[in-house]
């Protein structure tokens, strides 16, 4: 179990591409480097007691945990004035209590392809150059498999649902791949 036991919480709001999604930075690592977990709903979050208490709210949509900030995506019908205080406060009053975030135990773990020097480039390509910018913007990408030139990846966090998500696949994310793996890919398709 990942737990997060921090004295003083603090915690600050940041804004992304995707307007009905804001991201809450911890001044703790929430959970380990690398790691990423989304609960588009409430019934995927069993594994996350935060999540689930998150999702008590009618105006949470989705949840989503990497390093050290939470990002909700809240529904269309409130405005973030009216609702990011009291998500706020929630986070902090959770990690200040020494609740458990994650239950990691319980998390699925993926049936992994046969990883080929092509497989290995492009996960280097997503790990070092596309995932920190995705999570700056309060979201996650992983890579799902690829096949006949096509790279297929999960959208996740603020990305999932996002406007601009599908501009930011193909001309930032695509173009990449296809400069430095040329011949190789071909394009870069998202999950639903």
């Amino acid at each position: 179990m990942l737990q997060a036991v921090p004295k003083n919480v603090h915690i600050y709001l940041e804004s992304n591409p995707n307007p009905n999604s804001l991201k809450f930075v911890v001044n703790e690592m929430l959970v380990p480097e690398g790691m990423s977990f989304d609960f588009p709903d409430a019934e995927t979050a069993s594994i996350s007691p935060l999540a689930i208490e998150l999702f008590s709210y009618p105006f949470v949509g989705r949840v989503f945990f990497a390093s050290n900030f939470v990002t909700v995506t809240k529904t269309e019908d409130v405005e973030w004035l009216e609702i990011q205080s009291t998500i706020k406060e929630h986070i902090k009053k959770f990690l200040e209590d020494g609740k458990f975030i994650l239950d990691v135990s319980e998390a699925d773990t993926a049936v992994e392809e046969e990883e080929t020097d092509t497989i290995r480039k492009i996960k280097t390509i997503l790990e070092e150059y596309i995932r920190p910018a995705v999570e700056q913007d309060g979201g996650a990408i992983t890579y799902h498999s690829f096949k006949d030139g096509i790279v297929k990846v999960k959208l996740q966090g603020s990305c999932s649902g996002c406007p601009s998500s599908m501009i930011t696949l193909k001309a930032g994310i695509e173009n990449l791949f296809t400069r430095m793996m040329p011949g190789e890919i071909q394009a870069v398709e998202a999950l639903a």
